[in-house]
């Protein structure tokens, strides 16, 4: 299963995440969140969110390792795939019957927000 991954970019970027190569995913509070990333796999796919003035998709990545060894503070290795040629507002995937039960649109605080494929499709248009 995908998962949309919300980032402030302020803080930490689709970009910062190309020049790094790979980050480490943690410091989640929200309980969702945090169930959420603790069923990451080796290989699963992402989307990266930009929040704040952007509010819009930037880009894929792809988790390299898990480590749930520490019950309150998960950690996903990620990296970098390629930036979105085509990247969606919030309001567009508002508009979207795709998202219409999505967390993303329900939940808007939570920053680990799993997909369906066919919303994984349309994201990444892939």
């Amino acid at each position: 299963m995908p998962y949309l991954l919300k980032t402030e970019p302020t803080e930490y970027s689709f970009d910062d995440l190309v020049r790094d190569k790979s980050t480490v995913w943690d410091g989640i509070s929200n309980p969702v969140a945090l169930r959420n990333l603790r069923t990451f796999e080796k290989g699963t796919d992402l989307v990266i969110y930009h929040t704040g003035d952007e509010k819009r998709t930037v880009g894929t990545a792809k988790v390299v390792s898990v480590d749930v060894s520490d019950e309150k503070n998960p950690r996903a290795t990620i990296k970098p795939g390629k930036p979105l040629k085509t990247p969606k507002t919030l309001a567009e995937i508002k508009a979207n019957k795709l998202f219409e039960d999505s967390p993303l649109v329900k939940i808007g605080r939570l920053s680990v927000v799993p997909l369906t494929e066919k919303q994984w499709e349309w994201l990444t248009n892939e």
